[in-house]
């Protein structure tokens, strides 16, 4: 919730050129932002493990469309975000917040990839490398990560995640809330 705290970001955030690219993009007839985050991968910090954004959102539909803004001009030895071409169209599979930062930061997406009888020297991974202020976007069903920051400098970024406008929380049919 960085737009809560900043007023840059709040601009950025609640933009609504960014609000009705992401409706285009999604094909809503209009957005609502369900997240924001400022990532810094520091210099030396390792990668982020391939996943993908919408089973991390418990929304109906599960659509989500990902602006990523570069605070930086990205270099491949910052370890820049990186897209998995055509991985929105695979399967369901899913990972968990937990694998992260595993040591094999490709094995869910290539076990994914072998799901849909791809092998992985098939895959084709390619880098967002935009200048500063440049920005990726992409669906929540696409397969994402990043390598390391084998650089001196910090990895920085926006990132903004929108829903359809009319979007619903779903909650699995046998979730309970707490009593006090």
């Amino acid at each position: 919730d960085a737009w809560k705290a900043d007023a840059v970001f709040h601009q950025v955030v609640t933009s609504r050129q960014l609000g009705q690219l992401a409706a285009s993009l999604g094909g809503w007839s209009g957005a609502r932002v369900a997240e924001d985050q400022v990532w810094i991968k520091p210099p030396g910090a390792g990668p982020l493990v391939f996943h993908r954004d919408s089973p991390y959102f418990d929304f109906e539909p599960d659509d989500v469309i990902t602006i990523w803004i570069a605070l930086d001009d990205m270099t491949m030895d910052l370890g820049p975000l990186e897209y998995v071409v055509g991985s929105h169209r695979w399967g369901g599979r899913r990972g968990t917040a937990a694998q992260f930062f595993d040591a094999s930061h490709r094995q869910l997406m290539e076990d994914a990839a072998r799901h849909e009888g791809i092998h992985p020297n098939e895959i084709d991974v390619v880098p967002v490398l935009v200048p500063q202020g440049g920005a990726g976007c992409h669906n929540g069903r696409l397969w994402h990560g990043s390598g390391p920051n084998q650089s001196k400098r910090c990895r920085r970024g926006l990132g903004i995640h929108f829903v359809p406008e009319k979007v619903r929380l779903w909650m699995k049919p046998d979730f309970k809330l707490l009593e006090e």
